[in-house]
């Protein structure tokens, strides 16, 4: 893994191959670390939803579909909030010049809706390694109406 995730003392970590079906290797962590944190239900569609983004994103076109490629998945939980980060073995990517998939030219594409997602659902979304790494911020504070 790169740089930016080895300083890092997380919760828990995991790392799995760039494999479509490791995808349920993340969806677990998730549901590990939000009932571990009593996470409320009003959050957690959230959080699984943005960070199945994120991972699907790692696999798909950070390492390009690559089972030789490794996507690490861990979180940090301080206080009233929870960080998870993905990192993937990808270039990365420009984070900041993506199309805005709400536009009418954009509304019926398959794709380029996952970072709208990871921004739409966390408290914070912050891109490093030039985009191989993405923090997304959750606060554990159930949302009341």
């Amino acid at each position: 893994m790169g740089a930016p995730t080895e300083d890092i003392q997380f919760t828990e970590r995991i790392e799995f191959a760039a494999k479509a079906e490791n995808i349920h290797l993340a969806e677990k962590m998730i549901d590990e670390a939000c009932a571990r944190y009593k996470v409320h239900e009003s959050l957690y569609g959230n959080i699984l939803i943005a960070l199945t983004e994120a991972v699907n994103n790692a696999i798909h076109h950070g390492n390009g579909l690559d089972p030789a490629k490794q996507v690490m998945l861990g979180y940090i939980a301080e206080g009233d909030k929870i960080t998870f980060i993905v990192n993937d073995e990808g270039p990365g990517f420009d984070f900041e010049h993506l199309p805005d998939p709400t536009d009418p030219q954009n509304i019926e594409k398959p794709h380029g809706r996952g970072v709208f997602l990871m921004r739409a659902l966390s408290d914070s979304v912050d891109f490093s390694d030039n985009g191989a790494t993405v923090a997304l911020t959750f606060s554990l504070t159930p949302v009341t109406e």
